[in-house]
């Protein structure tokens, strides 16, 4: 038999199998790396060459090496949960993002109209499209994506391999989290939101006024209008909360390290 080289026993296999499945749940679930834009094989040669790179530096311990193949598979499910755990917390801003989007899609009368998504291949709203970029771009100019890439090596020294525990205060945690979709969402949204309700009451005040005015054909292209107007004048706001909204996912990944390696 080949021997299996570069490691020198089976047990070495199993100990890279894990944390390749770990570096793999993180780049799954997140922006820009797990979306369909990137094929699927650089994907796949990104999470091995990160793994190559990182295995040589662990100094963990492995678990006992279950003797079915199905408590393997629970084990590797254990690893890949929490590599999903971590980036699901960013998952949360950018869905925010598309949430704003929407609702300025809404208020601009641009529900009509819907493009195709590059980074999930389904029809969303144009606005949401459009700020998902924006998000983009934030993201990886802020460097998050290495934030990630030191919590792997993190993860290691805090969770140990088969270590992953759903407690309650983990999933309560993740709750109060996806809350700040709509709270997020709500703060970008917030300056097109007012101004185009201060246009609809506007131009509801002309309909009692001037009934002979059609005020439909008035609205839609005021609308859109003045909601791009006032989506590049408040750019800064934009960009501003979303860059104290990535500042908090340090805190964040520390609060679930903490309560995933605690299990209770």
């Amino acid at each position: 038999m080949f021997p299996l080289l570069p490691f020198p026993s089976p047990r070495e296999v199993i100990f890279f199998m894990l944390v390749l499945s770990r570096v793999a749940g993180i780049f799954a679930a997140l922006p820009v790396f797990g979306g369909r834009v990137l094929p699927i094989r650089i994907k796949a040669f990104t999470v091995l060459m990160i793994t190559l790179v990182c295995f040589p530096t662990l100094s963990v311990a492995l678990p006992q090496v279950p003797s079915d193949a199905f408590s393997l598979a629970l084990l590797v499910f254990s690893e890949v949960m929490i590599g999903l755990t971590l980036a699901f917390i960013t998952q949360i801003i950018f869905a925010a993002v598309e949430f704003s989007g929407q609702i300025i899609g809404m208020q601009m009368g641009l529900t009509i109209s819907s493009i195709i998504d590059p980074s999930r291949g389904t029809q969303t709203q144009l606005m949401s499209v459009i700020q998902t970029l924006f998000a983009t771009l934030m993201f990886l100019s802020l460097d998050i994506h290495h934030l990630f890439i030191r919590a792997i090596m993190d993860s290691f020294r805090v969770i140990p391999l088969g270590g992953w525990h759903l407690s309650g205060e983990l999933v309560n945690f993740l709750v109060i989290r996806t809350a700040d979709i709509f709270i997020i969402g709500i703060r970008l949204a917030a300056p097109v939101m007012v101004a185009l309700l201060l246009t609809t009451v506007a131009l509801g005040i002309m309909a009692r006024a001037f009934p002979q005015m059609n005020i439909f054909m008035i609205s839609l292209p005021l609308n859109v209008g003045l909601g791009l107007i006032i989506l590049g004048m408040t750019l800064t706001i934009f960009f501003h909360v979303l860059e104290v909204s990535f500042g908090h996912l340090s805190a964040q990944i520390a609060a679930l390290f903490r309560l995933m390696a605690k299990g209770g």
